[in-house]
């Protein structure tokens, strides 16, 4: 395998430098085309998903994630055409200045590269993926998992044969074998990938940064809390608590554990009547928001230990903790949070505005739901992770995330004195 894969991942590097020639108004029409492309092969893309699905229990909290309809893969079109009609941000001048000896300096945003991004069943990825780094000129390496694999080949077989059909290098996008030998390798792929992207799950990114060799940024775990004050509107928090938590339980924005301050705990019941009685979420709470719930609450009732603490749970459970005020919710959250997402519903500015300022997190928010931590959401067309890290990109990394940059400087025979 290591030989095939390094022709391969050659010869995507060598297509990168190709794409650094082309410019955008080519690149829009090669997305747009491929939305149409995609919407054609409709039949075929969700029979190959169907393929997948058939191997994974549906009790798997990966199997939302795999699953493609018809819904979905509109959806996935209209991102691509959404990141078609951004911007592209190549060339875009960062900084120009003249110095004093009359060199002319000139700081200008530039392709990374080739970018390999390490996922697990999403097939919505795959398509993110490339039309962002294609946006961006850069060429792509896509290490799914055997999950997807099926979904995962006919999507990148009708990007080649888009590719191609524009008079473009087809090994621009490159799909990665499938089995767990080829990752080490695409790690340690130094003069070939100049950054590896991992989104899944947090076993997944620290193998991916324990044993790189290349650049990471890391797309971290989302492990999200919302912090209900004594002075929220509860009508407010009830929507927003209920829709961070059931909108869709398996992805990273979800709501893990509600923070709840003492003095709501008589109202705690109701806050949670339509998680317990439309959606049976399991409630694992602790002893104070137990006896507020114990005999109140239609769903699952469990006492919390310390192990639903801390957890993202991917699926329709929940954690509650009892809090004194804004000190307590906000040690809880810096000793638990992974740095992701992070809420407040309360109606006291000075509140709001402390929470906002100090809790460290890729997204804050006061009085909304953590569910909007998505690029599309953010206006950026499609994202290609949400990174919890603070170096290079925070938060949804889009267009601008998947380009670095260089000074070109331009002079007149200026040479530099010695000493």
């Amino acid at each position: 395998m290591d030989d095939d894969l390094d022709q391969s991942l050659a010869a995507t590097r060598a297509a990168a430098r190709d794409l650094a020639r082309s410019g955008d108004a080519a690149i829009r029409v090669v997305l747009e085309d491929l939305a149409q492309r995609a919407l054609e092969a409709a039949d075929e893309i969700l029979a190959a998903n169907r393929s997948d699905l058939a191997r994974m229990p549906q009790s798997d909290p990966k199997y939302d994630r795999l699953l493609l309809n018809e819904s979905r893969l509109r959806a996935i079109c209209d991102d691509l055409r959404a990141v078609a009609a951004l911007p592209c941000p190549i060339g875009e001048v960062l900084e120009r200045r003249t110095l004093d000896n009359g060199l002319q300096l000139t700081k200008l945003r530039v392709p990374i590269g080739v970018i390999a991004v390490i996922f697990e069943s999403r097939p919505n990825v795959t398509f993110d993926v490339f039309a962002l780094c294609l946006k961006t000129l850069n060429a792509c390496v896509l290490k799914g998992s055997s999950d997807a694999h099926d979904t995962n080949r006919v999507a990148v077989r009708l990007m080649q044969e888009t590719l191609a059909a524009h008079g473009l290098n087809p090994n621009i996008v490159f799909l990665a074998p499938p089995e767990r030998e080829a990752l080490p390798r695409i790690l340690q792929a130094v003069g070939y990938i100049d950054l590896a992207i991992p989104r899944g799950s947090q076993a997944l990114i620290e193998f991916v940064r324990d044993n790189a060799r290349i650049p990471v940024i890391e797309t971290g775990a989302g492990i999200v809390h919302t912090y209900v004050d004594a002075s929220a509107d509860l009508d407010k928090a009830r929507a927003i608590v209920t829709n961070a938590k059931t909108r869709r339980v398996s992805v990273c924005n979800a709501l893990d554990t509600l923070l709840i301050h003492r003095a709501l705990l008589p109202q705690l019941p109701g806050l949670l009547r339509e998680m317990g009685e439309r959606h049976s979420v399991e409630v694992f709470a602790d002893a104070d928001a137990y006896a507020a719930l114990e005999g109140n609450y239609a769903g699952p009732l469990n006492p919390a230990r310390e192990e639903h603490f801390g957890r993202e749970f991917l699926s329709l459970r929940l954690s509650i903790k009892t809090v004194s005020g804004l000190d307590e919710a906000l040690d809880h959250i810096d000793r638990y949070s992974s740095r992701h997402s992070e809420a407040i519903v309360a109606e006291d500015p000075a509140v709001i505005e402390r929470f906002l300022r100090e809790v460290d997190a890729a997204a804050v928010y006061a009085n909304a739901s953590t569910a909007f931590t998505d690029g599309g959401q953010f206006g950026m067309g499609a994202e290609i992770g949400i990174s919890t890290q603070k170096l290079h990109a925070r938060g949804p990394m889009a267009l601008p995330e998947l380009t670095s940059y260089k000074w070109v400087v331009r002079g007149d025979g200026q040479i530099r004195p010695a000493g």
